[in-house]
């Protein structure tokens, strides 16, 4: 039987999301309530502009002070899509104190901020979900959590920012550099004015410290995460991989140590295989790729932005909340008993292909493997190119650390038949 007393939702953020949020509650108020039991009632919205136009949103609704509201007493749901640290965390951690669930979708907030904030929705018996905050709309949070919750998860794999691999498969596809690549994403609203937290990895990085706390049950924050930008990308790296059978795609990448006694988290540039499923993810799209125990690889795939699709995201934790709300009870909250360490990016163990500058002379090519050699690490494949006295050498790696490799690239440098490192890129995905 349906409880006819609504559940008071509160907005924080009427943006590009939250007004999807609100148009979806109004649109669909009849089947929320038949999902959940009881209807949904929003309460209020809190702005930072109250003069601007919201359609389908009574004025009345409107409030410049998102404080008072969390604090009204009577919301069963705070969702919150402004997004930032602060007012955020503030006005999550007054919800809280105030009797009120959180739905968000703030991934820089909870990569920064996650267990105080798990902690403070158990210290008043509360939810907080946030499934938006990381690809969108595609189903992700939710099935590491839950679905895997009896599985052993070894391996996150992902594309995580649309923006990014916008840029990347423009590149890809047509040939054109990075920055002709990026004036189109931004052309078409793919890319912000300031694209910096996109293509410097900083929004997936964020998104990487949330995915890896989740699967591996235990706390990853954002410093945790190594991060490595794709603004040095160019068309001869391109061109490079598919001479080896590869595209590039900027990846989210957290895995357990071989041995199982410790975690990494990092954001880079990499080579995939044209035959791993991200390669085929175009435009901007999001896929994760997640290697289990017992399920062994699942690929979630779909939009990973946009209004409407993040509101989708949103709206799914809303029912979800409201349906514990009822119930009396709450759903599963930080998981980080395993309280594995995470460890440095030098203890990675990664394929390597790097692109060197060379003197076009007998003797350089055993020169550059003597090198390898003495840093323990095994060439799989070379490539030599040379013309006019200069030449570039092509060197693929066997699996090799980024402490041995970089120790390699250092005495290469020093090497006088070397004239320069062109690129150094990892591979992934084998």
């Amino acid at each position: 039987m349906m409880r006819t007393r609504p559940l008071k939702v509160a907005l924080l953020g009427c943006g590009v999301v939250g007004s999807e949020v609100a148009r979806i509650m109004t649109t669909h108020a009849a089947d929320l309530a038949a999902r959940i039991g009881a209807p949904v009632e929003l309460a209020g919205v809190a702005v930072r502009r109250p003069d601007r136009v919201r359609e389908g949103i009574a004025p009345s609704l409107v409030t410049t002070d998102a404080t008072a509201l969390v604090k009204r007493g009577d919301i069963d749901v705070v969702v919150e899509v402004i997004g930032g640290i602060e007012p955020a965390r503030s006005l999550i951690t007054t919800a809280f104190e105030h009797g009120a669930s959180v739905v968000s979708a703030n991934k820089a907030l909870l990569a920064q901020d996650g267990a105080a904030l798990h902690a403070a929705a158990e210290q008043h018996d509360k939810d907080l979900y946030y499934e938006a905050a990381v690809a969108g709309a595609i189903p992700l949070i939710r099935p590491l959590r839950e679905s895997l919750a009896g599985d052993k998860v070894n391996r996150v794999l992902g594309i995580v920012n649309g923006t990014t691999n916008f840029i990347l498969d423009k590149m890809d596809s047509t040939g054109a550099g990075y920055q002709e690549a990026l004036d189109e994403a931004t052309a078409l609203g793919y890319a912000e004015a300031d694209p910096t937290a996109d293509v410097e990895g900083f929004d997936a990085a964020a998104k990487a410290a949330i995915l890896a706390g989740i699967a591996f049950h235990s706390r990853v924050r954002l410093d945790d995460v190594y991060r490595e930008g794709m603004t040095e990308v160019t068309a001869a790296d391109f061109a490079s991989a598919k001479n080896m059978g590869c595209t590039i795609k900027l990846l989210a990448i957290c895995e357990r140590a071989g041995d199982g006694q410790s975690v990494t988290a990092r954001v880079h540039p990499a080579m995939i295989p044209l035959s791993h499923p991200l390669a085929s993810v175009r435009g901007a799209y999001n896929a994760v790729f997640v290697e289990s125990d017992a399920s062994g690889q699942l690929m979630f795939y779909g939009p990973g932005a946009g209004g409407a699709p993040t509101a989708s995201a949103v709206l799914g934790d809303l029912v979800a909340v409201c349906r514990n709300r009822l119930s009396g009870a709450t759903g599963p909250g930080e998981s980080a008993y395993a309280a594995l360490p995470v460890s440095g990016m030098g203890d990675v163990v990664t394929r390597y292909h790097i692109s060197l500058d060379v003197a076009d002379k007998p003797g350089v090519l055993a020169q550059v493997a003597t090198v390898f050699a003495e840093h323990g690490v095994s060439i799989d494949t070379v490539r030599q190119q040379g013309k006019d006295g200069e030449a570039s050498l092509v060197v693929v790696t066997h699996r090799a650390s980024d402490a041995a490799l970089g120790g390699t690239v250092e005495a290469l440098r020093k090497l006088d038949t070397v004239r320069g490192v062109a690129s150094i890129m990892r591979v992934e995905g084998e």
